[in-house]
């Protein structure tokens, strides 16, 4: 959605600072958040007959982006670790070796046998078993699309027919003497602690010739070369945490999050903290409370609202208090961060209405209607969805955009040197899209309802893959060869 420019037109919002607090970074399969437009727009909403010559802008109402953390080379030992975790947890060869989220996690009594957990279940090479030991949110958020991801790869023809997401393929990982220091571990309040290793190995084997992908993609991916390359290139990587410590003077960080009477090893909250350390800043020691809405589309509703307005403090009070808990305990920083960056717009959301269907781990909240206003009605925008249709209504003139002409909007104006497979995936992507609709997920916790930005990502990705069909992915291996 474009912002008019002035002279009654919406004025734009500003970016966010460049130093302070953070979001931490997405898992494998999240998306880092857009940055608002840092200048006006040339335009203010698109005029009538603006679908004939581009595709619609998107409607999604993106927070600002939080400040990046400085970086320093002192934490390379932070990275590999964090690196061989997030390997070990989400990486694509890995997705194949996930729970499908029905296991019950294994808490632990004290923070630091919740660190030991997690270090005895990468020493077993045990993946499912080292997912058990996160956080119980976290673990839900990883293995909830393992299941029909693995499905919609199976139909693309990428994955084979036989492969088993519950399967260990294509990494093992080891540990020797991994060692945790009790008495230098911070206790930040009641319900986070941060432990501290101190020594061992951490050794990640990598060989991709195990990951079940299909025969035929891969013919249509790579070489006969680059098979027997690939086939014959395993990869392993040692780290010495003890002697990156003594290189560092610091032992390496991990988080620990109390859900109910356990303990878990957390994964953001360890990202988070390393983040709040580099930017000098300690945890708060007040968080922002979760306040969540009557329905989901409501927790839409006021969450774009809040965006709208430059309330920050509104938008982490509406994340799911499971799920983005890490969040809601450093939101102290990252609103005094953004500080007064992020202005109202003087937008009003006077009409929004969704469509709810159940997908796995929350409801997905299709926008059917949407009006807003500025300046008490002397603009106005509408978007109404009519089946695969969307209508856009500015100031009382109109233009409609069906998923047809929006396949066929893409195709024509994609590079005319691409292959027509290509450029048909490119249609089909388009139209699968626009029957699909425009959707967020939102969760419930404690009988309110809450925009969760980690499953919208994930709903996101399961939109283009339902949107495409073998022969398109195909289409697209020919023209990137």
């Amino acid at each position: 959605m474009t912002n008019p420019g002035p002279g009654g037109q919406w004025p734009p919002q500003q970016g966010a600072p460049q130093q302070g607090g953070y979001y931490p970074p997405p898992g494998p399969q999240y998306g880092a958040p857009q940055q608002y437009p840092a200048g006006p727009p040339q335009q203010p909403y698109p005029q009538p007959g603006y679908y004939q010559q581009q595709p619609p802008p998107g409607l999604g109402v993106a927070p600002p982006q939080p400040p990046q953390p400085p970086k320093k080379s002192r934490r390379g030992l932070v990275v590999a670790l964090v690196a061989a975790l997030v390997l070990a947890l989400g990486g694509g060869a890995t997705w194949f070796a996930l729970s499908q989220g029905d296991s019950v996690a294994a808490g632990a009594e004290t923070p630091g046998e919740a660190a030991m957990n997690l270090a005895t279940s990468l020493g077993n090479g045990d993946i499912v078993g080292l997912l058990t030991t996160l956080a119980p949110a976290e673990a839900a958020v990883l293995t909830d699309p393992v299941a029909e991801t693995t499905d919609e790869l199976k139909r693309l023809g990428i994955l084979d027919q036989d492969a088993d997401p519950q399967a260990l393929t294509g990494i093992e990982i080891s540990t020797e003497n991994l060692t945790f220091d009790d008495a230098q571990a911070e206790q930040v309040n009641d319900h986070l602690t941060i432990t501290k290793l101190t020594g061992g190995k951490l050794t990640v084997n990598t060989d991709f010739s195990k990951v079940p992908v299909a025969e035929d993609f891969l013919d249509a991916a790579l070489s006969e070369g680059e098979q027997r390359e690939l086939e014959q290139a395993p990869q392993t990587e040692t780290i010495d945490i003890g002697e990156k410590v003594r290189e560092t003077g610091e032992p390496v960080r991990i988080a620990t999050v109390k859900v109910g009477d356990e303990w878990y090893p957390s994964l953001l909250y360890t990202i988070a903290d390393y983040a709040l350390q580099d930017a000098g800043e300690p945890w708060p020691q007040q968080a922002i409370p979760a306040n969540g809405a009557g329905s989901p589309g409501e927790a839409v509703q006021q969450t774009v609202q809040a965006a709208l307005d430059g309330d920050i403090n509104r938008v982490i009070e509406l994340l799911p208090p499971d799920e983005m808990g890490v969040l809601h305990d450093a939101g102290p920083v990252i609103v005094a961060a953004a500080g007064g960056a992020a202005g109202p717009t003087g937008v009003e959301i006077t009409k929004l209405e969704t469509e709810t269907s159940d997908v796995t781990g929350g409801t997905r909240a299709t926008l059917t209607a949407l009006e807003l206003q500025k300046d008490g009605g002397a603009s106005t925008f509408a978007l109404t969805r009519d089946g695969d249709c969307y209508r856009m209504t500015v100031d009382g003139r109109s233009d409609e955009l069906c998923a047809d002409q929006l396949g066929a909007m893409i195709q024509s104006e994609s590079d005319t040197t691409l292959p027509p497979e290509a450029q048909q995936a490119l249609q089909s992507l388009g139209t699968g899209v626009m029957e699909q609709g425009l959707g967020v997920v939102t969760t419930e916790v404690d009988g309110k309802h809450y925009v969760s930005p980690l499953r919208t990502f994930n709903e996101l990705g399961m939109t283009v893959l339902r949107s495409l069909e073998r022969e398109d992915i195909e289409g697209l291996l020919r023209a990137a060869r």
